[in-house]
């Protein structure tokens, strides 16, 4: 079997010891010859990598591995970029969940005024990523995850048109996990789903178990009672997230015939979710005081004792997905997975442009798009005109204007009015710099 060459791009993430672990589980699959880690906080990345270095040695000492900030080093004789960076770190999340809540506009990562400061920061990162692999390995594939994965597809759509590059998101694939036990199956792939929406904004059509039986009415009916709770949580759920899948039942009641995707929840309810949040704690010092606090204490302890088992890393299951994807690329195995593509007629009344979130078939040439069909009314109007804040952000950041960002701003469904849009905006620009090109 082929062995294949993989650099991770966003080697000092918290998220890449379970990537790792997730690639190192699946060797039998999608063996590698080599690991490579790049990021440009080499600091950080140290930490991170030496403690995946001592995890490599003990499981796979055949892997050659390395790490560094040299994006020719990192870039060349690679088959697949996994990239996942977060351009700003923690901190610059933690100004897009606040500067928005001061104004009494929701604050997330990747929905409304905080996804749109997200997204001015991550485009330009992303294209360079793109443009070291085009320069270094012009036959790899990125598999970009991202945020916002909607801003950064629209850019790399309109910006590098060409390049091998396919953006992808887990949630759907948590969510499914959840639908999964509560139909009693033991596994996601255990089902075949219908989906279409765009990223963090989608339903699901139908759910089918391998015999071809019907699970949508089952899966609805407890949705409807106790959201994407199932019966017997198999895990602690930290209470922000269990507080949105809770809500799920609240997006639910607003189509019968469709389950939501979570994130609809800022969008249909965000005076709720304004209400029910803490301007002065968000979701940022969240991860910063036990995320980050865990796995860089893990891989401390890991590299001092110079054994793995002296830290708690966890394999990524979300993760699997990406093994899934560059193993249906690398031995075209026509998987079906959802990915974020070009429309380009796949759902018939909507914008042939726009870059939605669909079932694909995935092979050595990349997605082939299913056909979705006529989609309601209900979901065209807000995916139209969500589409155009996406549009309209990625052309602010293209031509370095202050007025299409302000328009982004006050298109958002999560933002009352054009001049709380525009309060939004300056405290945003103010803190991002260092960061955002300079609008004129």
């Amino acid at each position: 079997m082929k062995k294949f060459s993989v650099v991770v791009a966003g080697g000092g993430s918290t998220f890449t010891p379970g990537i790792v672990l997730m690639l190192l589980a699946n060797q039998h699959r999608f063996p590698l010859r080599a690991l490579k880690f790049y990021d440009n906080d080499g600091a950080r990345q140290e930490t991170i990598a030496e403690a995946c270095k001592v995890i490599l040695k003990e499981q796979a000492p055949d892997i050659e591995f390395s790490y560094t900030t040299d994006p020719k080093e990192a870039f060349t004789d690679v088959d697949f970029v996994m990239a996942h960076i977060r351009v700003g770190k923690y901190p610059m999340r933690e100004k897009d969940e606040k500067i928005p809540l001061r104004h009494g506009v929701l604050g997330q990562e990747t929905c409304g005024p905080g996804g749109i400061a997200y997204g001015m920061r991550s485009i330009g990162g992303v294209l360079e990523l793109v443009d070291f692999m085009e320069k270094y390995s012009p036959n790899a594939w990125m598999l970009n995850y991202s945020n916002p994965a909607a801003i950064v597809a629209e850019a790399t759509r309109r910006l590098r048109p060409n390049a091998k590059i396919l953006n992808i998101c887990d949630m759907p694939i948590g969510i499914e996990s959840r639908m999964a036990q509560i139909a009693g199956l033991k596994d996601r792939k255990e089902m075949c789903t219908r989906y279409y929406g765009l990223n963090h904004f989608g339903w699901w059509t139908s759910i089918e178990d391998k015999n071809g039986n019907d699970l949508m009415p089952k899966i609805r009916e407890h949705v409807a009672k106790f959201g994407y709770v199932p019966p017997a949580e198999d895990e602690a759920t930290e209470a922000s997230w269990n507080d949105t899948f809770v809500k799920a039942k609240d997006v639910c009641a607003l189509d019968p015939h469709t389950l939501p995707n979570t994130y609809l929840k800022y969008y249909l309810f965000p005076d709720y979710v304004v209400k029910h949040s803490n301007p002065q704690h968000t979701r940022a010092n969240e991860v910063m005081e036990h995320r980050e606090k865990h796995v860089f204490g893990s891989c401390h302890a890991i590299i001092q004792a110079g054994k793995s088992s002296a830290g708690e890393l966890e394999i990524d299951e979300h993760a699997s997905y990406i093994v899934d994807l560059a193993t249906a690329i690398a031995f075209n195995t026509q998987e079906r997975m959802l990915l974020i593509v070009p429309n380009n007629g796949a759902i018939n009344n909507f914008d042939p442009e726009a870059m939605v979130e669909i079932p694909c078939l995935v092979g050595k040439n990349g997605p082939e798009p299913l056909v979705v069909g006529n989609i309601p009314q209900f979901q065209k109007g807000l995916m139209s005109q969500q589409v155009a804040v996406e549009k309209l952000v990625v052309e602010a950041w293209e031509e370095r204007s202050y007025l299409k960002l302000w328009q982004a701003i006050t298109l958002s469904k999560t933002v009352p009015s054009a001049s709380v849009a525009k309060a939004i905006l300056d405290d945003l620009i103010e803190a991002n710099k260092a960061y955002w090109p300079e609008l004129k």
